[in-house]
């Protein structure tokens, strides 16, 4: 191997971590902007909105082909899809409830576990308790009282999102550039629009909110997903879900930068608790993995 190829092969991680990193500052700024939206059309009207816009501009720029795939091939989109619409209703029936900051930070908990668990280390589990214990500091007052509902909304969310990393990575195997991911999001959307036309009724089609929606959906979902499919293509599923513990820093500046919201300095200690737990995680994941292996298994490429 030459010196350029191995400075290439370098590289690649980091240009990796870099397209995560854009993708969760334009996902927790389409979040914020998704919660003006609330008072129009509601969570699930949100919900709708956010995956039939990005199913239309996935389909348009991928244009997947339908053909030539397995019975296993298509169940895996499917339950892509299904957690995709499961991940964003949780998410924004949580942010109706609880600020945007604490939503994240205990929606985090579901890749930090996920990580966890396949270090297959019991020492791992320490971090995970520390980011528990963040979590329970946060429910003290520290973004005022917490709306219990709001809170396991959050829960919810937290575990769709670690079967999103895992389905996520799945797909990106077994379909070819953003194909899965525009197939995914089509499902989710067939699966949501029905209930979000329902509960918002017809403000939903008006051309103002079509319009916010549109550009939530891009913030929010067509730009982030598609930067973290290509982003674990490269990166192990470990690493991508333990960068994804950054949000709740990159989510309080959002709703304190947009929304206005307040938070103490208890709050911004809890959030360091869960942020340094999933640094320890990485840390104990990285021992753990033999050479050659990752903690959630092989990169896509």
């Amino acid at each position: 191997m030459t010196t350029a190829s191995a400075a290439h092969r370098a590289a690649r991680p980091f240009g990796a971590v870099g397209l995560v990193a854009i993708g969760l500052i334009c996902q927790e700024v389409g979040a914020s902007f998704a919660v003006l939206l609330f008072p129009s059309v509601g969570a699930i009207g949100m919900v709708s909105l956010r995956l039939a816009f990005s199913a239309i501009v996935l389909l348009a720029i991928a244009r997947p082909r339908l053909r030539g795939h397995s019975r296993d091939d298509w169940l895996t989109v499917i339950a892509f899809g299904i957690t995709l619409a499961l991940l964003n209703a949780l998410f924004y029936e949580a942010l109706a409830r609880v600020p945007l900051g604490a939503t994240i930070t205990i929606e985090v908990l579901g890749p930090l576990v996920l990580s966890v668990v396949m270090s297959r280390r019991a020492s791992s589990w320490l971090w995970a308790v520390l980011a528990f214990a963040g979590v329970v500091i946060l429910s003290q007052g520290s973004f005022g009282d917490l709306d219990p509902v709001g809170v396991a909304f959050a829960f919810g969310a937290a575990a769709m999102w670690a079967g999103y990393i895992l389905l996520s990575a799945g797909t990106g195997t077994r379909f070819p550039r953003l194909d899965g991911l525009a197939l995914a999001m089509t499902v989710g959307a067939v699966i949501t629009v029905p209930f979000g036309i329902a509960s918002a009724g017809p403000v939903i089609f008006q051309p103002g909110i079509l319009l916010l929606g549109a550009a939530v959906a891009v913030l929010s979902s067509t730009i982030p997903y598609t930067l973290e499919l290509i982003a674990l293509r490269r990166l192990p599923s470990a690493t991508f879900s333990i960068l994804m513990s950054l949000t709740p820093a990159i989510a309080t500046a959002a709703g304190f930068l947009i929304l206005g919201q307040k938070f103490t300095g208890v709050a911004f200690a809890a959030i360091g608790l869960v942020i340094a737990a999933s640094i320890g995680a990485v840390v104990s994941s990285s021992h753990a993995a033999r050479p050659g292996k990752t903690g959630l298994g092989e990169p896509l490429s």
